[in-house]
């Protein structure tokens, strides 16, 4: 990811973008760990159906 620690630093707001554009997505998917991103990405990319290129992208265009 371009920026993790801007990432890092408004996951929560990303996570509450995320779970309102995919009800299926669990607090257990979007649960971030540093240093596990590419983890992460493999939860979300399950769960909505997307590449993990489309995973990260989406995160970056939530990412205030």
């Amino acid at each position: 990811m371009a920026n993790k620690m801007l990432v890092k630093g408004n996951w929560n707001i990303i996570k509450g973008k995320l779970k309102e554009a995919y009800g299926t997505l669990t607090d257990d998917d979007l649960m971030f760990t540093e240093g596990k991103e590419e983890e992460l990405y493999g939860r979300i990319q399950r769960r909505i159906g997307k590449s993990q290129d489309e995973v990260r992208k989406l995160i970056e265009s939530f990412n205030p």
